[in-house]
């Protein structure tokens, strides 16, 4: 069965309100099979303590938390110099956290839901699709003991250490090969990213900052496959906790310094301004050590703004970042400024995520970067509610 696509935010997933996506995702995907249920039955695993990791196995699922995204971003050029940015994201979001004994093939214990966006500098262009599905029959999942996570004709796998995406929807695809040049980075406390005061308000949280990649993409449905290469980010996140109610929204980045740096930070806003002191980062070497950055040690400055003409939200244009015990201090600019989703017609919600562009100085030296920013909470809180 195909379902309707829906535009639900990345990264977002595991922030929102159960009984609120429960009830949205129902009407939207299966308004007709009668499903009524909009609490899980039992209890969730939840992020406490660092915990003891084992890959490739955790590169897998880990259905014993509610929510898991494996999320890819990348910056890459063809061979005249014209520049993309690429997104695919894959989320799963739990229903219920046990499986009975004997089930049918179309049972629901997950949703598996994603986002494929292309960002063209050239054309001043940014286009998104999104798809929503159950897991079977061989619709979508996710294997437990490796990464191997698909959703119809959108997938992601790790063979060795390569890992393939591929990706087609209407005018946009992506046939693309990652090689990690770092090893994989555990942020916050060996692993575990706090992201607020609330007991199990965190999530594990690793990523492969650097990530070689080169393969092709397709930019009009009749359009010839183009031979792209660049860096790429990947992040795999999962836990069963959401943003408190005085929680607005984040502004998160991930940089490719020219200098063979990576730079991960997010800032969490609260009413009134404040910035959540649970707000982190995480600073790459060249040679792949890292070292966690508490908000202490990061400070962020907007320098500009803009408007969207379609939602009406004012969002952060170009950014100052400063990281003065490391030597970094680097302004930030998106590649075109229309990266903005707005999802009136499924969840109600609207954001900015996009590729960026950036110049500075790393360690006393001028450096250029690249990376992804998102922006949330801008258009409305989604504090408590999402």
């Amino acid at each position: 069965m195909r379902t309707d696509y829906m535009q639900i935010t990345s990264k977002m997933v595991f922030k929102l309100s159960l009984t609120v996506v429960i009830s949205l995702l129902m009407a939207a995907v299966f308004p007709h099979h009668g499903f009524c249920q909009t609490q899980p039955e039992g209890e969730w695993a939840e992020a406490l303590q660092p915990r003891t990791w084992n890959f490739p196995r955790d590169h897998g699922a880990h259905p014993e938390y509610q929510t898991e995204w494996w999320y890819f971003t990348g910056n890459l050029t063809d061979k005249s110099g014209s520049r993309f940015g690429y997104q695919l994201t894959f989320f799963r979001f739990g229903i219920r956290p046990a499986m009975p004994m004997n089930i049918n093939p179309w049972y629901l214990r997950d949703l598996f839901m994603g986002h494929f966006a292309i960002t063209e500098e050239a054309e001043d262009r940014f286009r998104f699709a999104e798809k929503i599905s159950r897991g079977g029959p061989g619709l979508a999942g996710a294997d437990k003991d490796r990464m191997h996570v698909w959703l119809f004709n959108w997938s992601a796998h790790m063979e060795s250490s390569t890992i393939h995406l591929k990706a087609e929807e209407a005018s946009l695809q992506i046939d693309l090969e990652l090689s990690p040049l770092k090893p994989l980075v555990f942020h916050g406390n060996k692993g575990l990213s706090t992201k607020g005061e609330g007991a199990g308000q965190a999530s594990f949280y690793t990523s492969f900052t650097d990530l070689e990649t080169e393969g092709t993409i397709r930019v009009s449905k009749n359009g010839p496959a183009i031979a792209v290469k660049g860096k790429s980010w990947f992040d795999q996140e999962f836990g069963s906790n959401q943003l408190s109610e005085d929680q607005e929204g984040w502004d998160w980045f991930s940089l490719h310094l020219s200098d063979g740096r990576d730079l991960m930070v997010y800032f969490i806003r609260k009413q009134g301004g404040l910035l959540e002191p649970a707000s982190s980062g995480t600073l790459v070497e060249d040679d792949g050590s890292s070292h966690h950055l508490s908000l202490q040690d990061i400070s962020l400055k907007v320098l500009e703004e803009w408007e969207s003409p379609r939602s009406g939200a004012l969002y952060p244009s170009q950014w100052r970042i400063l990281v003065p015990s490391f030597g970094v201090d680097l302004k930030v600019t998106p590649l075109i400024p229309n990266q903005e989703l707005i999802t009136t017609d499924t969840t109600g919600i609207v954001y900015w995520e996009g590729a960026v562009q950036g110049e500075g100085r790393s360690n006393d030296k001028q450096v250029s970067s690249e990376g992804y920013v998102e922006l949330t909470g801008y258009a409305g809180s989604i504090g408590g509610i999402f």
